[in-house]
């Protein structure tokens, strides 16, 4: 929410620094982003008056101009705005002024036209980013005066980021409530005075879901002028508010939308068929809507119909064909109160995010739609003229909700935050923040205001006491209670350690949304059991994520494209699968691409591959006591090269199990994420990782190892994986270690054939290892190696 503090103090009656409000209202839990001032620095700024304007002899797109600047002697100006032209009342830099810090406007010579000063654009001004024209002032206006204070720029925009059950302060008026509370500053309540009507022009309006919308006003007001210019008192609080004017009906909306929190439309009465009927839309109905975006409605949506169909869609955007133009004469107000969950989400569903759909979302107040109305029009009548009719209401007072009462008791207020605030401030506080308040036995009864659907317990109460009676005046105190020190099991590994092993092997840790976008997830083909969410924050959050892969990925493509070619990246967190039952499966995952090492002179650049990354993940499992229990098996998965992937396998008491899996990613999964690098990623069960046997002692042999290499010629479709567990299971308990210390194809092996070289260390526990004994398994090893694999000693 952005206003203006100048608006505001019209509201509430304050006097102080507009950065000493910032933290007043930060301090009661509206918190400010941001205090800017109004315009840019500069001086020497008055109203002018283009008295002649004419094209400049040297040059096609500059013009000679004649300028009143209320010093009797006409100025000439050189101006190149395409706007510039005689009555043209604008800004006027004199020579001498200074625009910003470090610009000064002096004479100059344009084209050998002399020029005696500047006429100024709102951006020269730091009034806005709009350099196409210079700034239109109204006409009439006295030449002379002194800008900033012509336009009461001493003033600052304070940006104020609400929470979400804060839906009452979207407004000036709510905004002022709270000042008035946390200031002790007395609340100006502006009345509103109800128009009466001077035609009887009404139309038949009809609530089909009054569950839905429960209240629907409208007055019609006929033969306005078009032509009606917006005032730049109006444009001003506007743009302060970070609105764009439009046309005098639009920026009246929006004027009473910032000022009273309720949103209005306007329809152009003559594209109104018969009557307005608000219901849930129709499957396969379209609808054009004020941004030109054409829609497809369903029963999940309201919609604002006239006879013919559609207008409008209910609590979001109004339709473009029967929106107000420049011919517009006869309009039709509208303001309605929707209930929020009715609009919760749904314009996020059409890529929306409007000032309506917004408050809303939240809660409007429900007491103030017919006198939005009545303000509206008051404000068109005094811009643009016109004939008011009466006001319309249909209302289905049974679905509109009212606040009831909330007990509080004074002892437990001050139990709760440590105080001895006296009944008498209690009370005070409650009363000016608009709540109803009767004394009652120990405490009193609150009943909040309309717009306030936030207070539905005691604690509610007791914070709103706690906010204005101050969080700094609230007495520190030592928590209390007793602490019991957690013991840590041996059976587990601290989760610090894994990511303390990613760490230090030059990963760094990452935490992205649990919501994805579901297009990614059908990229990587992980769409199999996706969980929609009802209210999504954005089409691009709309599931949540089956795996921690597209998160990560999403993060390595920001970085590569950000002249980053070496990243490595690991999240640890919580993976969704809808079934018959939702499942979370809480996960570790990793990316990698570019070079296996930081740039160095001491060895050759080359790229990361398979293989570095089996080498983390070996790490992370050795840290469970898995290293001996793994096996990497040949796999392929929709999102993983097909030639370059394993799962991961870890023997247990109960057999095989996968515990995730390790892969070069496709390269056509690369290419739809506009990721040009190879890489690789991997993706294990936590709870594989993070549970282990508890480690034992045991004694070394007091023998000597012996050593047996073997080259081997084996099919190339043969993996080492394959070679291993047959030597391991013939070796037995014999076999301390196997190492892999070659591979080769190429020149001088059978066709179809490859060249491992493996090494195999054999040791006994209780005697000495003969060569006789190590020979014979040797042999045996060779001869199953061939009968199961096909393979052969070379040589």
């Amino acid at each position: 929410m952005k206003f203006s503090y100048n608006w505001l103090k019209r509201w509430v009656d304050i006097d102080m620094d507009a950065h000493a409000l910032a933290d007043r209202l930060t301090a009661a839990g509206l918190e400010v982003d941001e205090v800017a001032p109004t315009g840019g620095a500069f001086t020497g700024v008055v109203t002018a008056v283009v008295r002649d304007c004419q094209p400049h002899p040297d040059a096609d797109k500059l013009a000679v101009c004649t300028v009143d600047a209320g010093d009797g002697e006409p100025l000439q100006i050189v101006c190149g705005a395409p706007n510039a032209r005689a009555g043209l009342v604008a800004p006027l830099a004199k020579i001498g002024a200074r625009l910003g810090e470090d610009f000064k406007v002096g004479k100059a010579r344009l084209r050998g036209v002399e020029s005696s000063g500047m006429l100024c654009s709102a951006k020269e001004l730091g009034l806005s980013d709009d350099h196409s024209g210079l700034l239109e002032l109204p006409e009439g206006v006295e030449p002379g005066q002194d800008f900033r204070a012509f336009l009461g720029l001493d003033d600052h925009e304070i940006t104020v980021d609400l929470t979400p059950n804060r839906a009452d302060c979207l407004s000036i008026r709510g905004i002022a409530r709270d000042v008035a509370a946390s200031c002790s500053a007395d609340f100006i309540d502006h009345e509103v005075a109800a128009v009466a009507p001077t035609i009887d022009d009404t139309l038949p309006i009809r609530l089909d879901s009054p569950g839905d919308c429960p209240r629907y006003v409208g007055r019609i007001v006929r033969g306005i002028d078009p032509q009606a210019r917006t005032p730049l008192w109006m444009k001003e609080a506007l743009r302060r508010s970070g609105i764009r004017s439009i046309s005098a009906v639009v920026d009246i909306t929006n004027y009473v939308l910032l000022e009273l929190g309720q949103p209005m439309h306007a329809f152009d009465l003559g594209k109104i068929d018969s009557e307005i009927l608000v219901r849930p839309g129709i499957k396969g109905e379209k609808l054009v809507l004020l941004d030109d975006q054409e829609i497809e409605l369903d029963d999940s949506v309201l919609a604002i119909c006239d006879a013919n169909g559609p207008v409008a869609l209910g609590g979001i955007m109004g339709g473009l064909d029967s929106s107000v133009t420049d011919e517009t004469t006869d309009i039709l107000f509208e303001a309605a109160w929707f209930k929020p969950a009715t609009i919760m989400g749904k314009a996020r569903d059409f890529g929306l995010h409007t000032d309506a759909s917004h408050r809303f979302e939240r809660g409007v107040d429900t007491a103030y739609q017919q006198r939005a109305v009545e303000r509206a029009t008051a404000l068109l009548l005094e811009i643009a003229g016109g004939q008011p009719g009466p006001v319309m209401v249909a209302e289905s007072a049974e679905h509109i909700p009212a606040n009831g009462p909330v007990r509080v008791r004074l002892e437990r207020i001050n139990k709760v935050l440590g105080t001895q605030i006296d009944a008498t401030q209690v009370e005070d506080i409650l009363t000016r923040l608009g709540m109803t308040v009767t004394a009652v036995e120990g405490g009193w009864e609150a009943v909040a205001p309309s717009a306030r659907f936030d207070i539905e317990i005691e604690e509610d109460l007791i914070e709103e006491v706690a906010r204005i009676y101050g969080y700094d005046n609230i007495p520190e105190a030592k928590p209390s209670g007793v602490l019991s020190v957690g013991t840590a099991s041996s059976h587990a590994v601290p989760l610090s350690r894994l990511q303390a092993t990613l760490c230090a092997a030059g990963y760094q840790e990452v935490i992205n949304y649990s919501f994805v976008e579901p297009g990614l997830l059908q990229t990587l083909g992980m769409e199999e059991g996706a969980l929609p969410l009802a209210n999504p924050l954005s089409a691009d959050m709309a599931v949540m994520r089956t795996s921690l892969l597209p998160g990560l990925l999403t993060s390595l493509a920001r970085n590569t494209r950000r002249q980053q070619p070496r990243v490595r990246l690991f999240e640890t967190g919580v993976t969704f699968h809808q079934g018959d039952t939702l499942v979370e499966v809480e996960r570790i995952a990793g990316v990698v691409c570019g070079s296996a090492h930081p740039e160095q002179w001491s060895a050759e650049r080359r790229e990361v591959d398979f293989f570095d990354l089996k080498g983390d993940v070996e790490r992370m499992l050795a840290l469970a006591g898995h290293e001996r229990r793994v096996r990497f098996k040949a796999s392929k998965k929709a999102w993983t090269h097909p030639g370059i992937s394993a799962e991961v396998l870890v023997e247990s008491g109960a057999g095989e199990a996968s515990v995730g899996w390790c892969a070069a990613l496709h390269p056509g999964v690369l290419k739809a994420l506009e990721i040009r690098q190879v890489v690789v990623a991997f993706e294990l069960d936590l709870k594989a990782l993070t549970s282990r046997e508890v480690p034992y002692a045991k004694t070394y042999s007091r023998f000597p190892s012996i050593r047996r290499d073997l080259a081997l010629e084996v099919p190339v479709e043969v993996s080492y994986q394959a070679v291993h567990d047959c030597v391991t299971e013939v070796s037995g308990a014999l076999l301390k270690n196997l190492v892999i210390f070659d591979v080769y194809e190429g020149q001088n092996l059978t066709s179809g054939y490859k060249s491992l070289a493996i090494g195999l260390i054999l040791q006994h526990v209780s005697s000495t290892l003969t060569d006789e004994a190590v020979d014979a398994l040797v042999g045996q090893t060779v001869a199953e190696l061939e009968q199961r694999l096909g393979a052969r000693l070379r040589g």
